[in-house]
């Protein structure tokens, strides 16, 4: 059995090392969790670049020492020209995966960041933007080998990224990927960071490196304009929130999936599944999934646009309702649509003070967009691909709208005093793997680093895979798998023991009596947990 790391006072969590380093350094150095999660951020941005980028979006929760969350959305809006016209005029039929038409949407994660900080400073935070960057900074000027995870990937549109603008020359070593461990440097990355770490974040949509990316997109073709980057600005926003047993869920709100995440939750709960990794609780999560994907299908938008209010989807009479339409012993027939590849990086922090932190970024689809800006090295998001050119679609493409978002980060007040930090990437699988190490650790008593290992299934499409059935790892007993396929499931065995598409999930869980955190990050990606 794996064991769990735990550390005395503060610990982070992320998907690559040299991030989880980045931010023990800033907690070393007196850096309270906020700050630390943007010194992750910056240097995730840099190491696992096929995964998230400062051309990407994020999402925030955190929960300060009072007991309070909040949340900071920092999802950028369609551009300007983004019009529904535009594309039609251009013989598409749907927003593109690759190239300048796919991005669509402003870059909000640093404008996230920039929130984030503002609120660290009540919290006692006072560590200058360049300390939180300077690993970020380092690590792009100097190079970093690259990661077993990005040299695993095997992209299916990799002649369309070759496509795009400067992706060859920024990603690709004479026309192929570079092998794991070969050190690759980002130096246009490197001195974007370095001009951000003495202007400051808001220099990335008002300054000079604002006009440097708008003259790009405009240069390029794409729809968003300097007039987009001026006006965004990051958000605060009241989380999602459930009662579930000895413990208080959180998780944000739309235009992100998190209302499906808390349904999982919720309604899985209310099975009283008690064998752990039995049939029934197999089961038990690909029904709550079907029935949480189906209201969040025609519920989540824009938030601004809402049609219905999503915390009347988790009253106590409405999950009850939910729940008792699922049959434990066949599989519904329930159409979906199909679900997001995507790929993101989720990570933790919790610091001496009890503050804590859940954080989401990403640039969808591996390297998102593929387009690299020139002046700045930064590869920009195809976020917006998540909007239809259907006009009376849940999700339609307009000008100022944000995207639908598979992002969510997630926290957990025990009443014990404990309190989680947890998450995953992996686009319409996160609420479903949050769901699964969540039960694993509060529900059947697994440690953190058994919950976080254990074998996890997906249910629905995903990359590389177009059938909608039961994708599961092979440590699953056979006998539960041959169950399923008995009441109706389509199981898929994908042949692996840690299989990247099903997650690279993390948890961190602080103790009240003596403060120590365990920590742990997944071991299908190239991070870890680390703390003081």
């Amino acid at each position: 059995m794996p064991e769990t790391p735990v550390f005395a006072s503060a610990a982070v969590a992320a998907p690559h090392s040299l991030a989880a380093k980045a931010g023990q350094t800033v907690l070393a150095q007196g850096g309270n969790a906020v700050e630390a999660m943007v010194a992750m951020a910056a240097a995730i941005a840099v190491v696992y670049p096929h995964m998230n980028g400062i051309g990407g979006d994020g999402f925030w929760l955190v929960r300060d020492r009072s007991g309070r969350v909040r949340g900071f959305e920092a999802c950028g809006p369609a551009g300007r020209l983004a019009t529904r016209a535009r594309y039609r005029e251009k013989g598409f039929e749907a927003i593109p995966s690759r190239g300048p038409d796919a991005a669509v949407t402003v870059a909000g994660a640093v404008g996230g960041w920039r929130l984030a900080l503002d609120y660290a400073r009540s919290l006692g935070g006072r560590l200058p933007l360049p300390t939180l960057l300077a690993d970020a900074i380092r690590h792009a000027r100097e190079g970093v080998p690259v990661s077993a995870s990005e040299a695993r990937y095997v992209l299916p549109e990799l002649d369309t990224l070759h496509d795009a603008p400067n992706f060859s020359a920024t990603f690709l070593k004479e026309g192929k990927p570079y092998p794991a461990g070969e050190v690759r440097a980002l130096p246009k990355l490197a001195a974007t960071l370095e001009q951000l770490a003495h202007a400051g974040l808001n220099d990335f949509y008002r300054g000079d490196v604002g006009r440097e990316i708008a003259a790009d997109l405009e240069r390029l073709g794409a729809p968003v304009t300097r007039a987009d980057l001026e006006a965004y600005a990051a958000r605060e926003r009241a989380p999602l929130s459930i009662r579930r047993r000895d413990a208080q869920l959180f998780n944000f709100p739309p235009p992100t999936q998190g209302l499906a995440a808390l349904l999982i939750l919720g309604l899985f709960d209310r099975l009283n599944i008690r064998a752990a990794e039995s049939t029934a609780h197999y089961h038990g999560l690909i029904e709550a999934t079907k029935r949480a994907f189906a209201i969040r299908d025609r519920v989540v938008t824009d938030f601004d646009r809402l049609r219905a209010d999503p915390a009347s989807f988790l009253t106590p009479e409405r999950l009850d309702r939910e729940a008792a339409l699922i049959t434990m012993d066949r599989a519904a027939r329930v159409p979906l649509r199909d679900p997001d590849a995507g790929d993101t990086v989720w990570m933790g922090a919790i610091d001496g003070e009890g503050n804590a932190v859940s954080y989401i970024q990403s640039v969808y689809w591996e390297y998102g967009s593929g387009t690299v800006l020139p002046g700045t090295g930064i590869c920009w998001q195809n976020r917006g691909m998540s909007f239809s050119l259907d006009p009376a679609a849940v999700n339609p493409l307009e000008p100022g709208r944000r995207p639908f978002h598979t992002l969510i980060p997630a926290l957990a007040a025990f009443d014990d005093g404990r309190v989680m930090a947890y998450g995953s990437m992996g686009g319409d699988g996160q609420p479903q793997f949050q769901a699964q190490i969540f039960a694993r650790y509060a529900d059947y008593g697994m440690s953190v680093a058994e919950a976080v290992d254990a074998p996890r299934l997906l249910y629905g499409r995903t990359w590389g895979a177009p059938s909608l059935s039961v994708k599961v790892e092979d440590r699953f007993d056979p006998a539960c798998i041959e169950a399923l396929r008995r009441m109706g499931h389509e199981i898929e065995e994908l042949g692996g023991a840690y299989i990247d598409s099903l997650g690279h999930a993390g948890m961190l869980v602080r103790h009240p009596r003596d403060s120590r955190i365990e920590a742990m990050h997944d071991p299908r990606s190239d991070g870890g947990a680390e703390g003081l």
